[in-house]
């Protein structure tokens, strides 16, 4: 098969492959380089509509497509300068975007800044009614003949292009950003750990996004953060940007060709109502193993009272935040390469994929496994990043990372503000503990990292962290 990645991305991934075995063997990181300049700073905001067309596929094609649309999706940013080389930071109302769908995104975003791909960061909010867009996965079904659609090229083309188009727009509408302020509050009654141990130290049982189950409902909330953050950009007391942080799997419910934001999203929309002339952005934190489960049961009265439990968290926060000068800023960036689970063979995921008397799940879900082995094998990093201003910390990190990396971050610097945000890019699928792989249950059974991963992903955030 042609490599679908770039040569140079490759080194790269030689390159990050030795930094992540240092990181892993406990050997001190290089000292931080001197900070970036904070005197100057302009913030440009932009969005775009990524709402698929009628019939596209969502979440990789193995739920019914689109039939119509509640309400649009969109995907939302900012531009940073004055900082070095220009910053951009967006979010994307997508279930995800894998492998060179991702890098293809960021260096379209990074060209329209004339920025560096390393300095560009993209996330999605992980709803399910919604597109799923890995780009090698798409080559590997359309060879089938017969299997519907990962993500429609020319669709994703068309939002690369609205990408640029708004990025470029954003950067010729800059303010001046003087001052930065940071505040969290509780949210009551959404998020519950999705993995249910029993007394035997397994995963008895999988509590989902919903779920009519009571024992479901019965089990404790489980390790989760309840905490909503918000960091929020202003130019002097005028307010220009929000971003809010809370780890929680995003769908109320799903799978009726019904494209939605769902609850999350519609908390931000409801923001965005309420501050007009502030640019919201959500991000989900690091839930790949948290749900709304144990709350909700599925049917469609509870999306929006989801979305007001969440709007709830968003308005507290904002009550309590005080601007700072901003009087630094960094952007920090660690290269990883994950080990590949030894679980998967590509040559019987192909006969998997090409066996038509297999479901469309099970035929269309494993060429994102195909294409993460394909991506390791090439040496194509993770790119991990962190932006530090004054105390505050906005670790970016990928895929369906588990709480406890979000909690270990906060832990690792206990004296600042620490926001995760996860789901960029997906090529991992979930990133267990490695004291999670023994436990079994599904995120487990599908991540497509070994349990080596947690001491490489676990040391890049404390690399990131050390540096400030």
């Amino acid at each position: 098969m042609k490599n679908p990645f770039p040569q140079e991305l490759n080194r790269r991934g030689f390159i990050s492959a030795t930094a992540a075995a240092t990181l892993a063997s406990g050997i001190a990181p290089l000292p931080a380089l001197a900070a970036e300049s904070a005197g100057n700073l302009h913030l440009g905001t932009f969005r775009f509509d990524v709402t698929p067309p009628m019939g596209h596929s969502l979440c990789g094609g193995w739920i019914k497509p689109v039939v119509g649309v509640d309400d649009p999706l969109e995907a939302i940013g900012y531009v940073l300068l004055g900082a070095g080389k220009p910053i951009v930071v967006c979010v994307v109302d997508w279930t995800g975007l894998l492998n060179s769908a991702h890098i293809q995104w960021r260096q379209a975003l990074a060209d329209a800044a004339g920025t560096t791909i390393d300095r560009v960061a993209v996330h999605c909010v992980h709803q399910h009614n919604a597109p799923f867009a890995c780009l090698d996965s798409e080559e590997i079904v359309l060879a089938q003949g017969d299997l519907p659609h990962i993500v429609e090229r020319d669709f994703f083309l068309e939002c690369l292009d609205a990408g640029r188009e708004a990025v470029g727009k954003a950067m010729k509408q800059t303010t001046p950003v003087t001052h930065v302020a940071r505040s969290q509050a509780k949210v009551d009654k959404v998020a519950g750990n999705r993995r249910l141990i029993g007394l035997n130290g397994k995963v008895i049982s999988q509590r989902g996004s919903s779920s009519k189950n009571a024992m479901h409902h019965a089990f404790p909330e489980g390790l989760i953060d309840p905490m909503l953050k918000t960091v929020a950009f202003y130019n002097g007391d005028k307010k220009l940007a929000a971003c809010h942080y809370y780890a929680c799997h995003p769908m109320s419910y799903y799978g009726d060709g019904r494209v939605s934001a769902d609850f999350c999203g519609l908390a931000r929309k409801q923001m965005q109502k309420q501050e007009p002339d502030c640019t919201h952005m959500y991000f989900n934190g690091c839930g790949g193993n948290i749900g709304a489960g144990k709350y909700n049961d599925g049917s469609k009265v509870m999306r929006p009272i989801l979305t007001q439990r969440i709007l709830d968290g968003m308005v507290a926060a904002q009550e309590t935040l005080v601007p700072e000068a901003i009087e630094s800023i960094r952007w920090e960036t660690e290269d990883i390469l994950p080990p590949i689970n030894p679980a998967f063979d590509e040559e019987a995921l192909m006969r998997q994929i090409s066996d038509k008397t297999q479901r469309v799940v099970h035929r269309n879900r494993p060429s994102y496994t195909v294409a993460w082995i394909r991506r390791i094998q090439a040496m194509v990093p993770i790119t991990l990043s962190c932006m530090h201003i004054n105390d505050v910390s906005l670790v970016h990190l990928p895929s369906e990372s588990f709480i406890e990396y979000q909690l270990r971050a906060q832990a690792a610097a206990p004296n600042r503000f620490v926001a995760c945000a996860a789901y960029s890019d997906g090529g991992p699928w979930y990133i267990p503990t490695a004291d999670a792989y023994p436990q079994g249950g599904y995120a487990v059974s599908v991540a497509h990292c070994s349990a080596g991963m947690d001491p490489i992903l676990s040391g890049g955030i404390a690399s990131m962290l050390s540096r400030v």
